[in-house]
């Protein structure tokens, strides 16, 4: 009895220790990482807000891409596009973040379709038009730059190295909506009317994406002892309006709020309280596109199903001793002929002996296994940079190149054209003629090509 009472002092001593080194770290502005002694509160508080980012970003692709297809330009389309992509791999940094703390990304995702874990209340909106796009990415992106950029000195190091990439991208992502927003206000009045009808429906649910008033959140006190958050939600908010009324004036929108002005007293601007009242319903699963946003996500996830079973089935085999990656992989070409005609085991040569990885014993090749890629072996589909060199060694019998010769004159009125001595063949700046870029502009073949009159193609080959 007293051996087991000493040993829960000793533990409960150890433990006293490790958290007093916990709280040590935290008060030097350090950083905790994954293998650290952490306390259990401050694990699942991590959990709790890396992985609400982290669904945040995956869920924000929906409201956007739902324009993919209705972009008014290839240009605009391909922005979207592209800004779409950078919120998947956002939340691929945030997974990642997460799945350091102990929870896998599967888990996650399930807690999220079940309605265990939340997302940012902003994508419950629909985006009713297209200059909504711009909106989110002037105002919605701009507060998320707002909250991000404190947390790249988050306690936890894997989450404050994810945001610092994050918040690099999400900066380009609020100038590409500004610019957007900048183009139509200078259009029509149609288009002007647009946005400024995009920003009166976006301007409230944007303050309220900071969570709700420092009185009433119930996390923010313990998540500013332990380092993960920076500044209050109050504070952030402040920060974002100060920030986005001069653009606002620039663009030439008008905020949909009567209280806004500047105070001189604090040096700040003034502005009204936004709808707690929708913030509690949007949360809760009230809001107008929560069924919508959460249903999208779970039948995706459900059809991509095949895809992480098959890439794990994948993964296992290729850990198994004694097999090689070509073996699992299956063929998707015809099998290599043998000099006979025939479609067998190709036969040894020089080159198997001159794989720069191949240091070992050759494996036994099973018949009738081959590479997909134009009837090579596996591990030889590619030529190496060692087959390379003993390649050009056994050219250097056929003795030294001739010297280039000048593709074309050297003057041609008063032009500078340049001539054969000139490596690349490269022009002065602004003179270059239309066809005269011998750097694969033109389709030409590199200046090192030109040197051997057998190897020279056609359009170059010297006269009769």
């Amino acid at each position: 009895m007293s051996t087991s009472t000493g040993e829960r002092t000793d533990e409960r001593s150890d433990e006293a220790r490790l958290e007093e080194r916990f709280e040590a770290v935290i008060a030097r502005h350090e950083r905790i990482e994954p293998r650290d002694w952490m306390p259990e509160g401050y694990r699942r508080t991590l959990v709790r807000q890396v992985a609400q980012h982290a669904h945040s970003e995956i869920i924000g692709m929906q409201p956007e891409g739902a324009w993919l297809t209705r972009a008014p330009s290839l240009r605009r389309k391909a922005v979207l596009l592209a800004k779409v992509q950078d919120e998947a791999g956002h939340g691929l940094y945030l997974y990642s973040a997460c799945e350091t703390l102990g929870v896998s990304r599967g888990e996650l995702t399930q807690m999220l379709v079940d309605g265990r874990q939340k997302y940012s209340s902003i994508f419950n909106y629909p985006t009713l038009s297209y200059a909504d796009v711009g909106t989110i990415g002037w105002l919605v992106d701009g507060a998320a730059i707002c909250n991000q950029v404190p947390l790249c000195r988050t306690s936890y190091g894997p989450y404050g190295r994810a945001m610092i990439r994050v918040c690099k991208e999400e900066s380009f992502h609020q100038r590409q909506g500004y610019e957007l927003l900048m183009t139509m206000m200078g259009g029509t009045d149609e288009q002007r009317a647009m946005v400024q009808e995009s920003v009166d429906r976006f301007w409230w649910p944007a303050l309220m994406m900071f969570g709700p008033p420092d009185d009433a959140s119930p996390n923010t006190a313990r998540s500013l002892a332990w380092g993960i958050k920076r500044n209050t939600n109050d504070e952030l908010r402040q920060k974002f309006v100060d920030m986005t009324v001069p653009q606002a004036e620039r663009l030439g929108v008008t905020l949909p709020d009567p209280d806004l002005r500047w105070n001189e007293e604090r040096g700040a601007h003034d502005f009204g309280e936004p709808d707690w009242d929708e913030l509690t319903r949007v949360i809760s699963g009230a809001g107008p596109c929560n069924a919508e946003r959460i249903a999208h996500r779970r039948r995706a996830h459900e059809e991509g199903a095949w895809v992480r079973e098959a890439a794990s089935a994948f993964a296992r085999a290729t850990k198994e001793p004694g097999r090689d990656r070509a073996q699992v992989e299956r063929p998707r070409g015809r099998a290599c002929e043998t000099p006979t005609g025939g479609s067998g085991p190709r036969e040894r040569g020089d080159d198997d002996d001159h794989h720069p990885r191949r240091h070992h014993p050759r494996r036994h090749q099973p018949p009738g296994r081959v590479a997909p890629l134009r009837g090579l072996r596996a591990r030889q589909a590619r030529p190496q940079p060692r087959a390379r060199r003993l390649a050009a060694r056994r050219r250097r019998h056929d003795g030294a190149a001739p010297r280039p010769r000048r593709l074309h004159a050297p003057q041609r009125g008063r032009e500078h054209l340049g001539g054969a001595r000139r490596r690349d063949h490269r022009l002065e700046p602004r003179r270059e003629g239309p066809a005269l870029r011998a750097v694969g502009r033109q389709g030409l073949p590199p200046p090192h090509l030109l040197r051997r009159p057998r190897r020279r193609p056609p359009h170059v080959r010297r006269g009769p």
